[in-house]
């Protein structure tokens, strides 16, 4: 079988910690090329995988080696760059939030259809074990009816985790669009979409910058959503979580409650109303922490996809659903208003 010719466009963190050894470590794919501004920090990633190292991304899309890309920039160059690598016959990969607008999600949707190739979105926590587990629990119908549930994801912010700290993209609104809801929030987003195998309906959110100074992006929010079943439930994003990351669901059921990423040793704990509490070591959620650096799925999804020649488990399709939530909570915060979707 050959193998999946990589180009990376962008070099700072979340190649680092993700793409670049998750491609270096599948057997099915040899990273061809990598792109970043700074040629400097491209070509550290260069000289591990004996890549070329490009400074423009429309060079590098013209390389007819390349067959597949990832998309690793800030949120604003997401929509733009990804259209031209699938307008150029690549497949892509696309960090999240895929889009700044609804505009721009079905305008990349469009480019992937026109081109036949694939369009993945980089939402992770699909891939997460103690959420499929999760999904699987509800669908069996273990907990019943479902009638509440809060997720969170918060943690000290980007200036922990970017390539450049507190100078970061991550706090400039006209190249991140959004803060910590763009951030953290879309994955909660796509995560409820997931676990409970429906539409959110209905979104009334508080978005706001509580935490840090010198920046017009959201640093804290908290939603309110409601599913089409008509469970409701919490959306917690937070870039002021310092000491403490917090990547927990909790889900309350006509039969039990479901703890999911909430315990230091159990990753999925199911308490029923009657019986003993069902305790799983699933292994741990990714994290920015310190051996937090596991295998997020995405990459083996990407490249597997491609291989069977089928779509791919997070489409353009679900990435703008996960979008429209968020953009919604934007909505409700501003209008004062609960925003159907």
């Amino acid at each position: 079988m050959s193998k999946i010719k990589i180009g990376i466009i962008g070099c700072g963190s979340i190649t680092k910690h993700r793409h670049f050894p998750e491609y270096a470590a599948n057997e099915n794919v040899e990273i061809v090329a990598v792109c970043d501004l700074d040629k400097k920090r491209a070509s550290r990633f260069a000289d591990k995988a004996g890549a070329t190292v490009y400074i423009s991304y429309e060079e590098l899309l013209q390389d007819p080696a390349v067959e597949a890309v990832s998309v690793n920039l800030p949120n604003a160059l997401h929509a733009p760059v990804s259209i031209a690598a699938l307008k150029a016959g690549k497949h892509v990969l696309c960090e999240k939030p895929m889009a700044t607008s609804i505009q721009e999600t079905e305008e990349m949707i469009q480019a992937a259809k026109d081109s036949g190739k694939n369009l993945m979105i980089g939402h992770n926590q699909r891939f997460v074990t103690s959420h499929q587990m999760a999904r699987e629990y509800i669908k069996s119908g273990k907990l019943g009816k479902i009638y509440s549930f809060r997720t969170a994801f918060g943690h000290g912010g980007p200036e922990g985790w970017s390539a450049d700290g507190r100078d970061s993209w991550f706090f400039d609104k006209e190249r991140a669009f959004i803060g910590a809801m763009g951030d953290l929030g879309v994955h909660k987003s796509d995560l409820i979409r997931f676990i409970f195998d429906q539409d959110v309906i209905e979104v009334g959110g508080f978005v706001d910058t509580l935490a840090k100074e010198n920046t017009d992006v959201d640093d804290n929010a908290v939603c309110v959503v409601k599913l089409a079943d008509g469970a409701i439930g919490t959306l917690t994003a937070s870039w002021s979580y310092k000491k403490f990351e917090d990547n927990s669901t909790i889900i309350y059921g006509e039969k039990g409650v479901l703890r999911l990423e909430d315990d230091e040793d159990y990753s999925f704990i199911f308490y029923p109303i009657d019986g003993k509490p069902e305790k799983v070591d699933a292994g741990k959620i990714q994290s920015n922490d310190e051996g937090g650096q596991t295998n997020s799925g995405v990459i083996d999804e990407f490249i597997d996809s491609i291989l069977s020649k089928r779509q791919p488990a997070v489409t353009g399709e679900e990435g703008k659903k996960a979008l429209e939530i968020v953009i919604a909570a934007l909505e409700s915060s501003e209008t004062k208003k609960i925003i159907s979707i």
